[in-house]
């Protein structure tokens, strides 16, 4: 297989090597992919001696970014362009290549090729692979193995890392490391949230977000992580469910994977648009965040209401909670909105639909999903979607999907015909004109504007003298 690292990058590497007597080997990740015919993340180099120099020389060399990473165990990293590599000295006092490679966390990882070798060969050739953990066999097998559980303790993070393999490789976590795993989870505690979501993050922008989801589950790492969906535990539900609200949730996940995957499964007619929107940032990540949390707000809802269960404003709560959350696991602001926001409005799709089948949805009610969805209208669907298929009570009203996809269609060719011509066209009435019309500045000029933008979505007028009239008779009432 050939790399695709480009000349300048080798050919520098191999400079500095000779200049500082150094052995250069690519290990770890790089390796591993490599093998398994994967686009590596990024090249990851072992470095003999000088590691922190070799990197700053690599970085100059290049004009590239140099960032230390940790200068006691002297590691860099140089970003130049896509390419980013990581340099480091070999570990804790090793002396050669090999006791480096022992000390690392999975067999799969403790693999290592002289950089010259690596640059020239065609094929990966075991026979040249510097492998004294027997990791070829466990990659062969696909078997996530911990070289020890030492590998734990020294850092607590390894312990995510294996089901982040599971979710991107699909590999198996064998028996004692499954073990090792449920003895240290606690020590979670002590890692630091940034790096604790970077492993999080993978495992849901990966094709096994359920299934990693679930094993975490089964190991209690879940709990540990987030305490909070073990309150949903136990709690019944409408007839509408089938699941308490823990597993109701954990199931909404496993829907908004396989909607994900095939959107056009789901809404027929907007697969290709619903598929650019994934397409777009961190979307699918945060898609599967709403889903795990969306209901996290119902243990603190719940109210019996004459024999009736109800989990009133359980949207709110759950913003509430997965705000919290947020701070402790310092998400972005941006995925902290983005997520909270679904989570808000997961509900109004459904309201909307009962809405419609009794008397019909209006502009009105159109603009108003609009403006509160913003760019994430499809997102907020497909968690609908995603909610809906998880629950299959008895009681659960026949048709609801696909009162959801007609819903959405309508929506979406409203909007598209008369509220985006409105939001995106020329104001037909601005603050002047309230002036003009003899009204004092103050927070009512926002409730008349946004008055006169719903009458002309409505199409009550269709030009400015149109719309000054419909304002002065409004006016008059009000």
């Amino acid at each position: 297989m050939q790399k695709k690292y480009p000349d300048r990058l080798c050919q520098a590497i191999q400079a500095l090597a000779a200049r500082y007597g150094a052995d250069v080997f690519v290990v770890g990740g790089t390796v591993r992919d490599w093998l398994r015919g994967v686009a590596a993340r990024d090249l990851d180099l072992a470095v003999s001696r000088s590691a922190l120099d070799f990197a700053e020389a690599l970085a100059r060399e290049l004009q590239a970014a140099f960032v230390l990473l940790d200068e006691e165990e002297q590691t860099a990293r140089v970003v130049w362009g896509d390419y980013v590599v990581d340099v480091a000295g070999f570990r804790g006092g090793a002396l050669d290549i090999r006791q480096d490679l022992l000390k690392r966390d999975f067999t799969m990882n403790a693999l290592a090729l002289p950089f010259s070798v690596y640059m020239t060969s065609a094929a990966a050739d075991r026979r040249l692979i510097i492998d004294p953990a027997d990791g070829l066999t466990d990659l062969q097998g696909e078997i996530i193995r911990l070289l020890a559980p030492e590998a734990l303790t020294d850092d607590p993070l390894r312990l995510l890392r294996a089901f982040r393999f599971f979710a991107e490789s699909g590999f198996g976590i064998e028996p004692h490391t499954w073990q090792w795993i449920i003895d240290y989870r606690q020590l979670l505690a002590a890692v630091s949230p940034e790096r604790i979501s970077y492993e999080l993050d993978c495992i849901m922008a990966s094709h096994r977000a359920f299934a990693a989801t679930v094993l975490l589950d089964r190991a209690e790492v879940l709990a540990v992580l987030f305490p909070e969906l073990g309150m949903g535990a136990g709690i019944t539900q409408p007839a509408s469910h089938h699941l308490d609200v823990r597993a109701h949730n954990l199931e909404a996940l496993r829907w908004m994977e396989r909607i994900i995957h095939r959107p056009a499964d789901f809404y027929p007619t907007q697969g290709e648009a619903l598929a650019k929107y994934l397409a777009g940032g961190k979307r699918i990540i945060w898609l599967k965040w709403a889903a795990l949390f969306h209901d996290l707000g119902k243990p603190a809802a719940l109210r019996l209401i004459d024999q009736r269960i109800t989990f009133h404003n359980h949207d709110r709560i759950g913003v509430e909670l997965v705000a919290a959350l947020a701070k402790r696991l310092r998400w972005s602001r941006e995925k902290s909105d983005r997520v909270s926001r679904l989570i808000a409005l997961h509900m109004w799709p459904f309201h909307l639909s009962n809405v419609r089948r009794k008397k019909g949805v209006t502009a009105r009610a159109c603009l108003k999903i609009y403006k509160a969805a913003g760019e994430d209208l499809p997102g907020l669907f497909l968690l609908a979607m995603a909610d809906s298929l998880a629950g299959q009570g008895a009681g659960k009203p026949e048709g609801m999907e696909e009162e959801l996809v007609a819903l959405y269609n309508q929506v979406l060719e409203v909007c598209i015909t008369q509220v985006e011509p409105v939001l995106t066209g020329p104001r037909l009435v601005t603050g002047s004109d309230l002036l003009e019309l003899g009204l004092e500045p103050g927070p009512a000029f926002k409730d008349i504007l946004g008055e006169v933008e719903k009458a002309q979505v409505e199409g009550k007028f269709n030009n400015r003298e149109q719309a000054l009239a419909w304002v002065r008779h409004f006016l008059s009432f009000h």
